[in-house]
């Protein structure tokens, strides 16, 4: 039991410093390792296994809703890069740069990928003739590289994984509409698997993606009341498309241009799972993502038969859950913190006595809650335990969320709140990114999040500078 108390002390309180409790989580579960390169880091086998599970299940949506597959070069021409204007404005302070091949210097510089919409477009222009050929559903799982000035794992990193939507569409309204579908498909995937409530609505035209005619925004709040940015779809009109001469003949038999759309979410949501469900204890994993879902600790596993349960126990729950043994020599006790550590949402514990009455005992990560439970009714026992679970954390975290959501009627109650109690703040504005620009320097940082598609009606004038409001916001601080 020395080790346990060990590795509670080694996570630094969430209350004392939240950013140091962030980093020794991220360490201490052995989710990642930092590199030799500046912003780059090593994901481990538990971090990645986080990362296949919401691919596999995003990937899964987006199938359901007709995208393909594809995969684009790591390295775009500078000079296919400079064909849109305002997207490379947007880029340039971010872009790496190859300037030599093997010993030649490069004529046409590379640079490699922030994302990807100048590739995807330069394709799209060769193989789109005729509006049969639309709509055009594509995306792409790859890693991105953003020269950030400030990094943290899995937040923001010089190189990360990601995937990509870009899309055609015969007409705007069929492109804005698949816009909103695919950010719905991330809303869903945030409350159904990750357990995560969110705020959804349009970017402001200041918080736009560069080059995009609308952006939306899935909106999480953490536990600490800061936003991170979850997702993000942009409905970019023809812009690109015209700038990369992409043309079909339509229905009317004249040449037009497709309208666009862009798509994406990262590994930043692996960031958001821990800043949303983790405690002084580690991490907390809601169940669908969790890597192990399952993890069997025998007691007194020198004794006669009780290895021998435990894995008869494990094959037959193997086949509907992501199950673990643990029968290492490490103590049952480091086992538990271990496990705890690192967020396994059922620990499963089985010693001799249990196997004489035939049953177990399951222990929940979100409650500490122990349940004795007979061996012959384990697999609903463990089904309807994972889904408690998931829906606990759901509900934690919607609390979070609305506690810590404030409405501010005039400047000096924005300010006060803003001052006083970290969260989101709702409040009226006229449309003016100046009054972004004095909120901002004003609070030291809190930045309009997005314009919910529920809009409340909370007065007539902007809470900034009192002039007619055209909107509310929900404004917050973010990672």
């Amino acid at each position: 039991m020395a080790q346990q108390k060990k590795r509670v002390e080694d996570i630094t309180p969430m209350e004392e410093d939240f950013g140091k409790w962030y980093t020794d989580i991220v360490k201490k579960a052995e989710l990642m390792d930092y590199s030799s390169v500046k912003g780059c880091m090593v994901i481990e086998p538990y971090g990645y296994a986080i990362w296949e599970n919401m691919q596999h299940d995003l990937d899964a949506r987006f199938k359901a809703v007709g995208v393909q597959n594809v995969y684009m070069p790591m390295f775009i021409p500078e000079s296919l890069f400079l064909k849109e204007k305002e997207h490379v404005e947007g880029f340039a302070p971010e872009v790496a740069w190859v300037t030599q091949g093997g010993d030649e210097p490069l004529t046409d510089r590379l640079l490699v990928r922030p994302t990807s919409e100048v590739l995807f477009c330069e394709h799209y222009q060769k193989v789109i003739h005729s509006y049969r050929d639309l709509p055009k559903l594509y995306n792409q799982w790859c890693s991105v590289v953003r020269w950030e000035k400030t990094v943290r794992p899995f937040l923001r990193s010089t190189e990360f994984l990601w995937q990509e939507g870009h899309t055609m569409h015969e007409t705007a309204e069929e492109a804005e509409a698949f816009t909103l579908k695919m950010l719905h498909v991330y809303a869903d995937f945030y409350r159904d698997v990750l357990a995560i409530p969110a705020v959804i609505g349009k970017k402001t035209e200041k918080e736009k993606f560069a080059g995009a005619v609308a952006t939306y925004t899935i909106e999480p709040m953490m536990h600490n009341g800061v936003a991170l940015q979850g997702g993000t779809t942009h409905f970019f009109g023809d812009g690109f498309p015209t700038a990369f001469g992409i043309t079909f003949t339509g229905r009317d038999n004249t040449l037009k241009h497709p309208y666009e759309t862009s798509w994406g979410v990262s590994t930043r949501m692996i960031g958001a799972v821990i800043m949303v469900h983790g405690d002084n204890n580690g991490l907390a994993l809601p169940p669908r993502v969790a890597p192990v879902q399952v993890v069997i600790v025998p007691v007194a596993q020198h004794k006669p038969g009780v290895l021998e349960k435990a894995g008869e126990i494990t094959a037959a729950l193997g086949q509907k859950f992501r199950v673990k043994l643990d029968d290492s020599d490490n103590s049952p006790g480091w086992k538990y913190a271990q496990y705890e550590m690192q967020g396994v949402p059922i620990r499963l514990e089985l010693g001799p006595r249990d196997i004489e009455n035939g049953q177990c005992v399951l222990v929940r990560r979100d409650t500490g809650e122990k349940t004795t439970v007979a061996l012959d009714d384990l697999e609903g026992a463990i089904a309807q335990l994972l889904d408690d679970i998931h829906q606990n954390m759901y509900n934690r975290a919607l609390e979070n969320l609305r506690s810590k959501t404030f409405e501010a009627h005039d400047y000096e109650e924005f300010l006060e709140i803003a001052r006083d109690k970290p969260g989101f703040i709702k409040a009226m504005w006229c449309g003016d990114p100046a009054c972004e620009d004095k909120i901002k320097e004003d609070t030291g940082g809190v930045k309009s999040r997005c314009i919910p598609f529920e809009e409340e009606h909370l007065g007539d004038v902007c809470a900034c500078c009192g002039k007619p409001a055209k909107h509310m916001v929900v404004w917050g601080r973010q990672y």
